[in-house]
């Protein structure tokens, strides 16, 4: 079942006016949807909690490469 969003989509302030990112948005669930800033109407990808803090610790610990 795909949860659904609650809030409203949001995107990071280091993109500034460009709309060539992502923006997340919390859902009914507790995790979060993330979408394409660039095709709103677009998929969207689906994270519950666990998976969404999963992916936030892998990013503070420098797991993703650039």
């Amino acid at each position: 079942m795909i949860p659904k969003v609650v809030g409203p989509y949001r995107k990071s302030s280091y993109s500034g006016q460009n709309n060539d990112c992502v923006e997340v948005a919390p859902t009914a669930n507790g995790g979060r949807a993330v979408r394409d800033s660039k095709a709103q109407t677009g998929p969207v990808l689906h994270f519950n909690s666990p998976q969404w803090q999963a992916f936030l610790a892998g990013t503070r610990g420098g797991e993703f490469g650039r």
